[in-house]
């Protein structure tokens, strides 16, 4: 896919509960690292004309203020659990300063979750001050977001069809315990000169740190971050040394160019 340079900022990194845990006094939720403070898990894709999110986590209002985010062009959505969909209604501050609705790109099953969700934006009556939302469908086809190509790939969660998205050389997976064959051998032909860099998640049922690292070099790439970690995994500074060669943990705030 021919894109513009892009820039690619995790702005989470953390699972479902997020990094520190809730009531948790391990090492890793009391560490003083902010390598260790991990929202939930969420991307900023943008090229010198596009901005887009990979989903909206229920962290997604502090995560567009810490990058200090003035314009949003759209979201597109891997799948419908909360911590992926929970802050959509902070858009509405987009709308606002926009004055245009917001364009979300998701597949069918996860654009039902979102009107059942957020009901009170699609109703025929609207009241004041709530989210302007377009819907478009996705599924295995590519689409373009302004300058942005982007290509759909399809993974599994448990039996849950999940999207992953290729930008450029930059690969985004999350959520995941399963790439089908097929689809893997389609992902190292389409590799190119600069990696492609997928991020498998570690967690108790989606892939685990073992898994990931396996599957990342089952794919051939040659460089890796980890992304949607849990406080089980350990402390940044423990873990990240142990990585095999051109595999990293991700952390929020990082950026990386494609």
């Amino acid at each position: 896919m021919n894109n513009p340079p892009l820039k690619i900022t995790f702005l989470g990194t953390g699972t479902s509960t997020g990094v520190p845990m809730i009531a948790c006094p391990c090492a890793v939720c009391a560490s003083t690292d902010n390598r260790d403070k991990r929202l939930r898990s969420s991307i900023l894709v943008q090229s010198p004309a596009t901005t887009i999110v990979v989903d909206t986590t229920p962290d997604f209002r502090y995560q567009m203020l810490r990058q200090n985010i003035r314009e949003l062009d759209a979201v597109i959505f891997t799948h419908p659990h909360k911590d992926h969909l929970a802050g959509l209604d902070d858009v509405r501050a987009f709308n606002f300063f926009q004055r245009k609705a917001m364009n979300l790109y998701a597949n069918e099953m996860t654009q039902e979750t979102i009107v059942r969700e957020f009901p009170y934006a699609f109703a025929d009556m609207k009241y004041p001050g709530i989210p302007d939302l377009r819907l478009n469908d996705i599924d295995k086809d590519p689409f373009l977001i302004g300058d942005i190509t982007i290509q759909p790939i399809q993974v599994w969660h448990m039996k849950m069809p999940v999207l992953g998205f290729r930008f450029g050389d930059f690969t985004y997976i999350t959520d995941a315990n399963r790439i089908d064959e097929e689809r893997t051998r389609k992902d190292k032909r389409q590799q190119t000169d600069r990696p492609q860099r997928p991020a498998p998640r570690e967690t108790r049922f989606p892939f685990l740190l073992g898994e990931a690292i396996d599957e990342v070099r089952s794919l051939g790439v040659p460089e890796a971050w980890f992304t949607h970690v849990s406080h089980q995994l350990g402390k940044h500074t423990e873990v990240e040394p142990d990585l095999p060669k051109g595999m990293h943990l991700a952390y929020d705030g990082l950026v990386v160019e494609a």
